[in-house]
């Protein structure tokens, strides 16, 4: 029961407890103390409150409301539309994301509302996220397999120590819904160490020759060269097809410790952050699903790299038994990218002329159709 709850029935009692004698007054606090769960002696002191209180009283308490539901909805507008990212990653991003969506005419927000939102501090932005409503989705199954061939690629010990652009972790995502048994589809995901670009590609099952054929069209779309491949035990990945397509192409190839998921831990997160949240834990055991995945994909990959900041641990500090981490600035995949200076002037420029011709809301709405088309993810 909140105050505004008791001051009502307290004030419904006023009037007769200030008639009563002294025994109805003893048996009007007693029922007011059983209902609202307060002391005789609070219940006498709010009730001498309420009596002397001016008629014209108004409660000013809590001062000034600056962000109204005006706010609140512009907000939840650029949260939704950037993929329910978390505060940190989203505050430095929202000047664009409404420079973007007014350059195309979709940004429907007054002046004061927007003024309002840009000026928005980290600590009152993760506060009115914290209000939205959210869904919890289930979990998936694991389907790595450890190959028999493992002595062919190297273990990768310790973390990455900077590496060059083109160097990067992957990993399959399972669309099996709750059984593995049956064929259904698969999800391949590549992220770059150094700028976090992401690249996916859809495939049936995960053959070795299908695998294969996945990170050769996800190498042609990657705007550097693919240098290096840090995958897991998984025999989709650690066979001969692989090993002789990076071995032709000067591509190294290494792999985490097997059972170790924390060596994998950014592909980890983002094989939910990009594959989960979007298409679901669901089952999609038809072939025709691949093609309307990949062109799902070819979508996706430009809202996550042009669109959607992250952040990078850039050092771990060690205080006793705890472990503080310490991020840079959010950015984009995009904005990492121009700031990288092994990254040659060309490829920037030409990113830039694509960056101009992208709304992050056309893209999201493209999501959405192709995820109508898929059916969505069908439940086991």
């Amino acid at each position: 029961m909140n105050m505004t709850t008791r001051d009502a029935i307290i004030k419904a009692q006023l009037a007769a407890y200030l008639a009563a004698d002294r025994k109805e007054k003893g048996r009007i606090l007693d029922a007011i103390s059983r209902t609202t769960a307060m002391s005789r002696k609070a219940a006498m002191r709010r009730l001498r409150t309420l009596q002397l209180r001016r008629a014209d009283w108004q409660d000013r308490r809590g001062g000034k409301v600056e962000y109204g539901p005006a706010v609140a909805a512009a907000l939840r507008e650029i949260w939704e539309l950037q993929g329910r990212i978390c505060a940190e990653r989203m505050h430095h991003s929202i000047p664009e994301a409404v420079r973007v969506l007014a350059r195309d005419k979709m940004w429907h927000h007054d002046a004061e509302t927007t003024a309002l939102l840009l000026r928005m501090s980290l600590g009152t932005l993760k506060d009115r996220i914290g209000r939205f409503p959210r869904v919890k989705k289930g979990g998936g199954r694991s389907a790595t397999k450890p190959s028999g061939l493992k002595e062919l690629i190297p273990i990768r010990r310790g973390p990455w120590e900077n590496p060059p652009p083109g160097k990067g972790e992957i990993d399959t995502v399972a669309h099996c819904g709750m059984t593995l048994a049956g064929d259904f589809v698969y999800t391949v995901q590549y992220t770059d160490v150094a700028t976090i670009w992401t690249l996916l590609s859809a495939q049936w099952q995960k053959g070795e020759e299908a695998t294969v054929a996945s990170i050769e069209a996800m190498a042609s779309r990657l705007p550097f060269p693919l240098l290096g491949l840090d995958p897991d035990s998984g025999s989709e990945f650690v066979n001969w097809h692989l090993k002789k397509w990076c071995d032709a192409r000067g591509i190294d190839m290494t792999r985490i410790r097997p059972g170790e998921k924390n060596d994998h831990a950014r592909i980890e997160q983002k094989n939910y952050a990009n594959v989960r949240h979007v298409v679901g834990y669901g089952r999609f055991d038809d072939p025709g699903q691949v093609g309307i995945l990949n062109a799902l994909y070819l979508a996706l990959e430009d809202y996550l790299n042009f669109f959607i900041p992250s952040m990078k641990c850039v050092e771990k500090i060690r205080e006793g038994g705890k472990t503080k981490r310490k991020y840079d600035p959010a950015q984009t995949a995009y904005q990492r990218v121009l700031a990288h200076p092994l990254v040659g002037k060309e490829v920037k420029q030409e990113l830039r002329r694509k960056y101009a011709t992208l709304n992050p809301k056309v893209l999201r709405s493209q999501i959405d159709a192709l995820l109508k088309r898929l059916g969505g993810p069908k439940q086991p």
